[in-house]
């Protein structure tokens, strides 16, 4: 039988290829689409992810910028209103000025002041322009170190939850809304 196939195909001749040979045509092959990128498929142009940046202030508080407001700056000394939304350093929520099935809001007046908030949550706000949100990572040496200190919730379920982990780390993700 392969004599008769050998008969039918005389005129073509094959020659065996090694591995070699193939691996270095592949290779070959690829240099050239290196060379000349008109052989190559066209690649889409990448942009460059948007990094959110974590700034860490001296006194351990860890924040970053979401959305950079466009209006004027909180100071020490201003009052200012916020939304909130508080939770554990484990992502469970504790409280928020923000219903989420509503998206109603209950903003909080606070003063920039560090025996009336706590003083983390201050570093946070001065310097914040109106519209702008930051999250941050609250230690607790500069939380909720007094039970007076605001923002405390009116409700008797969030204000013990709340202060139930003062001792632990808080996240707050903290929206600017007003300075007056």
């Amino acid at each position: 039988m392969p004599m008769d196939l050998h008969c039918k195909f005389s005129s073509l001749e094959i020659k065996r290829l090694s591995r070699r040979m193939v691996l270095k045509f592949c290779g070959f092959n690829t240099l050239l689409l290196s060379i000349n990128p008109v052989l190559a498929a066209p690649m889409p142009e990448m942009k460059e992810p948007e990094v959110i940046r974590t700034l860490k202030l001296a006194s351990g508080v860890r924040f970053q910028e979401i959305i950079e407001g466009e209006g004027p700056e909180a100071q020490e000394g201003d009052t200012v209103e916020v939304n909130y939304v508080c939770r554990r350093s484990n992502g469970y929520f504790v409280h928020s000025t923000v219903d989420q099935f509503s998206g109603e809001s209950s903003p909080v007046i606070l003063p920039l002041d560090e025996n009336q908030i706590i003083k983390g949550l201050k570093e946070v706000l001065i310097g914040m322009k109106v519209g702008g949100k930051r999250r941050a990572l609250i230690p607790p040496s500069v939380g909720y170190v007094n039970e007076n200190l605001k923002p405390i919730p009116d409700e008797f379920g969030p204000r013990r939850s709340l202060f139930s982990h003062a001792n632990e780390p808080l996240i707050f993700e903290v929206q600017l809304l007003k300075v007056l």
